[in-house]
């Protein structure tokens, strides 16, 4: 059983850039794979990025390649997103996931453990 909280959103400005964290708590020892989902208003919810269990493998949807990195600190329990270069169509609330032992997905339905979820919002 795995407890997902996230921090670290907010507002920014264009251009600007972000870091969004979720720290997870319980049985992590088990958990594999984490994944950052968002989900603007009146859309559907979509993958941004996803890491291994121990960080060597990391997949971008192609609307956030090469601006966005997600990371993580095994020892802290913590994985980040840093946003950069953020744009207005990134405003959306950003959700943190983990699965069970098992490599990444960027299917939302893999995903056993969610976040609440974090308010990121880029003015024009």
């Amino acid at each position: 059983q795995v407890q997902l909280v996230e921090s670290g959103g907010g507002l920014v400005q264009a251009g600007g850039s972000l870091r969004v964290s979720c720290a997870a708590s319980g049985s992590t020892f088990s958990s594999g794979a984490t994944a950052w989902f968002r989900q603007a208003p009146g859309k559907e919810r979509e993958f941004v990025a996803a890491i291994s269990r121990y960080g060597g493998t990391t997949n971008y949807a192609d609307s956030v390649k090469g601006r966005f990195t997600v990371s993580r600190d095994n020892s802290e329990n913590t994985v980040y997103l840093q946003m950069n270069r953020l744009k207005p169509e990134d405003t959306a609330v950003y959700y943190c996931a983990m699965r069970g032992p098992y490599g990444l997905t960027s299917l939302a339905s893999r995903y056993d453990y969610w976040g609440q979820g974090t308010q990121v919002t880029v003015s024009s």
